[in-house]
């Protein structure tokens, strides 16, 4: 089925970021619809600590939404000019209420206009790196976090000496300018949160997610959402405004959610694991327990977990681990735990089973119509017993399983499926696939659809599970570089990226009579944590 772009209308879309994830990931699914979605020119979007040009990108919104049908807007993009920004700026409260306030606008222009945004809350790493965040945190930010931590802590239970000991130690030696800095960026953004929640009250934003990007269970990211989460159950919110944990994912999620809106659909998910222990895992980076995750995220995409297959739109998949989650760096050498106590082998089996199940029953069924000529009838049946079949592998945190890989292979039905991924953290992963087979129930199997399928095999069990970790540990050494400092978005690292990637291509993902060409590969943020890759599935 090949979708008619644009057919339908428009969808302006904001990014948190100029990375993929961000600035592609909502993008090239958007292509499998019939609404045209746009998105700021990637020259727009500025480059990590360096912010986006924010006035440029309100007039570019205003000018989209005039006769947009939905709008998905990253406000911490429109505020502060992208997500690493959101931690380094100088702005006072008073020019963040002057650049929310054109948020107004977009209602008054285009009073129609559905309007779904998201905001993160400022996080507060554990570690000292200066990557992602002030220059200083590379020097305090251990002692930063601890120090909210504690103090917290302090406010909850109470410290026994040893705590007390570490946090008078952190206060005699952490800088008081240092400490003002970053607790005063930190009051402002709060209030832009609480801002935000008065634009959902006044209907100016129709529905918003706080993205828990940092899920320590103390600490100044904790206290905030704390304050945050309060505010919504006062404002009586808590069906128009979701916190829970993710981030990167979130313009997928808003995508899907605004799609079901406009079709006037809920897509019916049930879901199913590989592990009897993967509901209650508490996924790495994460502050609880599977599943309660797994059902904001279905709902804040605009489905709903149904009790049963025979109910179905849509079977969701989950490669579980079965005890803790480990790394995918990790993968060659798990705990016995992972393959005693789940079982991935009658996962890929189910799957396999609804997808030939559904086809044959579906062909039967066809056959039934020319003979009885009652077609509307039974083509309405062959819908709702024809489920998509998608599979989250959250197995393994920052990357795919890849004995996943083998026995989808094996199972001949590696391009057969609504949707994959298995990047970076669970929320990321559920996001990702959530909304691409949310789209695949309304427009199957369209070559866009495919063309992303091949890139979550390509990124995430290629890159992220093979490549990154190959070339990290020595490779990248021996050119006199550093994983977090390469030489340039397209350097010789980007080419020797790319041919390892080719011949995992290669050996793992040539079959089923599909190929797949790698047409662009670049390191967005010149480190090789994330990779940029546009593939395209033969």
């Amino acid at each position: 089925m090949n979708s008619s772009h644009g057919t339908n209308g428009k969808i302006v879309m904001m990014p948190l970021d100029e990375r993929p994830c961000n600035y592609n990931f909502p993008y090239e699914l958007g292509k499998s619809t019939d609404y045209k979605v746009v998105r700021p020119p990637l020259e727009w979007m500025g480059h990590k600590k360096q912010p986006a040009d924010t006035a440029r990108l309100w007039t570019w919104t205003e000018l989209e939404c005039l006769r947009a049908k939905g709008a998905v807007l990253s406000l911490d993009t429109l505020l502060y000019g992208g997500i690493v920004p959101s931690r380094l700026h100088e702005l006072d409260q008073a020019e963040i209420a002057r650049r929310m306030e054109q948020l107004r606008q977009l209602k008054e222009q285009n009073p129609e206009l559905v309007v779904y945004a998201f905001q993160l809350i400022m996080r507060c790493p554990q570690y000292s790196s200066s990557d992602e965040e002030p220059d200083y945190y590379a020097d305090w930010g251990r002692e930063i976090f601890r120090k909210g931590y504690l103090e917290h802590l302090d406010e909850e239970h109470g410290l026994d000496p040893a705590e007390q000991e570490e946090l008078s130690s952190i206060n005699a030696r952490l800088p008081q300018e240092v400490l003002d800095d970053y607790l005063g960026r930190r009051a402002v953004n709060r209030e832009a949160n609480r801002l935000a929640l008065r634009y959902v009250e006044e209907g100016i934003i129709d529905f918003l997610i706080f993205p828990q990007d940092d899920s320590a269970p103390y600490g100044y990211t904790a206290r905030d959402q704390r304050l945050v989460r309060e505010a919504i159950r006062e404002k009586n919110l808590g069906l128009r405004v979701y916190m829970y944990p993710g981030a990167d994912e979130v313009g997928c999620t808003l995508l899907a959610r605004i799609v079901n809106h406009l079709r006037n659909t809920v897509p019916a998910v049930y879901v199913r694991f590989g592990s009897v222990e993967g509901p209650h895992i508490i996924p790495a980076y994460e502050d609880r327990r599977l599943y309660e995750t797994l059902k904001y995220q279905i709902v804040a995409a605009g489905g709903m977990i149904v009790s049963s297959q025979s109910e179905a739109d849509l079977v969701l998949l989950l490669n579980t681990p079965g005890e803790k989650m480990g790394e995918a760096v990790h993968q060659g050498k798990p705990s016995a735990g992972y393959d005693t106590e789940r079982n991935l082998v009658e996962l890929v089996e189910y799957a396999g089973y609804l997808l030939d199940h559904y086809k044959h029953s579906g062909q039967a069924a066809e056959q039934h119509a020319t003979v009885s000529n009652d077609a509307h009838s039974v083509m309405s049946t062959v819908q709702k017993r024809r489920p998509a079949v998608a599979v989250a592998d959250i197995a393994y945190a920052n990357g795919g399983d890849l004995e996943l890989l083998s026995l989808l292979r094996q199972r001949g039905i590696l391009y057969r499926l609504a949707g994959y991924a298995g990047w970076n953290t669970s929320s990321n992963t559920l996001g990702t696939v959530i909304a691409q087979s949310m789209i695949y129930t309304h427009y199957g199997m369209t070559p866009e659809h495919l063309n992303f399928l091949a890139l979550r095999y390509v990124e995430d069990f290629g890159y992220d599970s093979v490549v990154r970790k190959n070339l990290s540990n020595g490779p990248i050494q021996e050119l006199g570089l550093d994983k977090f400092l390469l030489d340039g978005p397209r350097g010789h690292v980007s080419r020797i990226v790319r041919e390892a990637l080719e011949q995992f291509i290669r050996d793992h993902l040539q079959q089923e009579g599909h190929s797949i060409r790698i047409m662009d590969c670049y390191m967005p943020w010149n480190r090789m944590f994330e990779v940029g890759l546009c593939v395209h599935a033969d």
